[in-house]
């Protein structure tokens, strides 16, 4: 069950990630784990929640970042991700 809930979290950071792009403009801690809001969303089709979209807006500079960790990239770029970055309105960063 912690594994399961430990990948969710990855994935959603990961999602973040590359959704949100790279804007250093404001200072944010970069930590994956404040994706966890997004965990459901990412490993299901459940629709994102108003935290996890707060969130991932909040870790948007960060999600290039994610997407170069090979422990995150699967998450990030997984179909569910992309729906939640674009269902929050967040754009997936090239990076």
């Amino acid at each position: 069950m912690r594994s399961i809930t430990y990948t969710s979290l990855c994935a959603a950071a990961i999602l973040v990630m590359i959704l949100a792009g790279s804007q250093a403009a404001m200072a944010v801690t970069c930590q994956v784990t404040q994706l966890a809001p997004c965990a459901a969303a990412i490993s299901s089709s459940s629709p994102p929640s108003q935290q996890c979209c707060t969130k991932l807006k909040e870790q948007r500079p960060c999600l290039c970042q994610y997407m170069k960790n090979p422990s995150l990239k699967a998450y990030v770029s997984s179909p569910n991700a992309k729906k939640v970055s674009k269902t929050c309105g967040v754009p997936v960063p090239k990076c």
